[in-house]
């Protein structure tokens, strides 16, 4: 078990049915704990997820956050349909909107997310897992997208799958419901680390500790550029990089400018490139390029 020094009652999604987390070091473990059901997912835990990546961007514990599942049959096989029944039809249909609510608060937390995947990893889950910056896979896992089988079309994950892979890639995926095993993910480009696996965890952790110990600020900042330039177009894109908040602490940083971007979810810097230099804001260092 992993030491830490935090209460369990305070983690984000302490208490939520179904989720199980823990802090190792810096990394915040969020497991999925419906083993007999393989992990799916209901309402509750969908906003739960959605409610621990809110907080996280402002939780100075937490440098990187890891999402797997519980047992060792699957990471998610998707939607526990079963309980997302029931309710009128405008609540069904706001409902929906809770699966794509919860891949954005992923990717506005400014934190380092990583899915350790073993098992069935299906529908919903597998896009939750792609979701993620980061995917290590077991060798035993297995990917796919198989709502077309059931006479629907996965519309919901559609924009995960098309940021981790080639479109054509992913629209076969969804055309055919095929299943791939972890060989042919890491074929199709959407694996970091393919690994045995007993050695899964520790790869994961190793992998974390290092996201979690970079510099906050610019991880934060970067990755949000990150997803900026991937989701603009070609134009915008240019914009993007040459006018992001990153460029302008580099441009600080080359003007021997006290330069230490913290984001809110972590203290000062512990670099020992910049020892004895002050934290200052990412608003501080743009008006000091501005003015001069």
């Amino acid at each position: 078990m992993p030491a830490t020094d935090a209460s369990a009652a305070d983690l984000p999604g302490a208490g939520i049915d179904g989720l199980a987390v823990e802090l190792d070091g810096r990394t915040l473990w969020v497991t999925l704990d419906r083993p007999k059901q393989r992990n799916s997912l209901t309402w509750a835990m969908i906003t739960g997820l959605k409610t621990i990546f809110e907080r996280v961007r402002s939780d100075r514990r937490v440098g990187a956050v890891v999402l797997t599942g519980a047992g060792d049959r699957a990471f998610c096989s998707g939607a526990d349909l079963s309980g997302m029944t029931g309710g009128s039809a405008f609540e069904m249909h706001e409902s929906r909107g809770q699966l794509p609510a919860l891949f954005e608060a992923m990717w506005a937390s400014g934190t380092p997310t990583i899915a350790a995947v073993r098992g069935y990893c299906l529908a919903g889950g597998m896009g939750l897992a792609l979701a993620c910056d980061l995917v290590v896979v077991a060798d035993d896992a297995v990917f796919g997208t198989p709502e077309i089988n059931v006479g629907l079309w996965p519309y919901v994950i559609s924009v995960p799958l098309l940021r981790s892979m080639p479109p054509k890639r992913a629209l076969e995926l969804m055309m055919t419901g095929r299943r791939i095993d972890a060989a042919e993910a890491d074929r199709f480009g959407f694996v970091a680390r393919l690994v045995a696996v007993d050695e899964l965890r520790s790869a994961t952790t190793e992998l974390a500790r290092g996201l979690s110990e970079a510099p906050t600020g610019v991880m934060a900042l970067g990755r949000d550029s990150f997803y900026r330039v991937v989701d603009a177009s070609a134009t915008m894109q240019f914009g993007t990089v040459a006018n992001d908040k990153a460029q302008v602490a580099m441009a600080a940083a080359f003007a021997s400018r006290p330069c230490c971007l913290n984001a809110t979810n972590a203290g000062p810097s512990t670099s020992s490139a910049m020892p004895s230099r002050k934290a200052v804001s990412s608003r501080t260092i743009w008006r000091r390029v501005r003015t001069r």
